[in-house]
């Protein structure tokens, strides 16, 4: 079975948050890789470097440096060894298939952007199971089909 994440999965994955412990027991039942896009990428490595200046304006937020490559370097190692695999996709179609969810679901439900992105990008993918801990974009998922762990 096919599984796509979004980016709340993944920083609970590779950083212990609220979330750690039932994303690490899921990514110990899965048989396949977990499937990524250059964009989820892009977002998962970009929301580490936010943490990274956050924590320069206030220690008390975000985590240090040192903490922010230990993520980066746990995340390539899972790529170089097939744990985490890199899809391609055709980013019209995804773009396409995502403007046809805004319109179904975001009047009602407030989605973001990206969050109907990587729905969309699943979708696309031909992912039966879509891995988040965010609830608005598990009703999205719900919405187009795809099976959420626990459902």
């Amino acid at each position: 079975m096919m599984h796509y994440a979004d980016t709340s999965f993944l920083c609970s994955s590779y950083r212990q948050q609220e979330h750690t412990s039932a994303a690490i027991a899921l990514r110990e039942t899965m048989d396949e890789p977990l499937y990524f896009t250059s964009l989820l990428e892009f977002e998962f490595l970009q929301a580490i470097e936010l943490q990274v200046w956050l924590h320069s304006q206030d220690k008390r937020k975000g985590y240090s440096r040192h903490e922010a490559d230990g993520m980066i370097a746990d995340w390539e190692t899972d790529v170089a060894t097939g744990i985490n695999r890199l899809m391609a996709f055709d980013m019209n179609a995804v773009l396409r298939l995502s403007r046809v969810l805004s319109g179904q679901i975001t009047a009602k439900g407030g989605h973001r952007t990206l969050d109907i992105f990587h729905v969309a990008t699943a979708v696309h993918l031909g992912a039966r199971r879509f891995l988040t801990f965010d609830a608005r974009q598990q009703a999205l998922a719900r919405h187009a089909g795809l099976d959420l762990p626990g459902a």
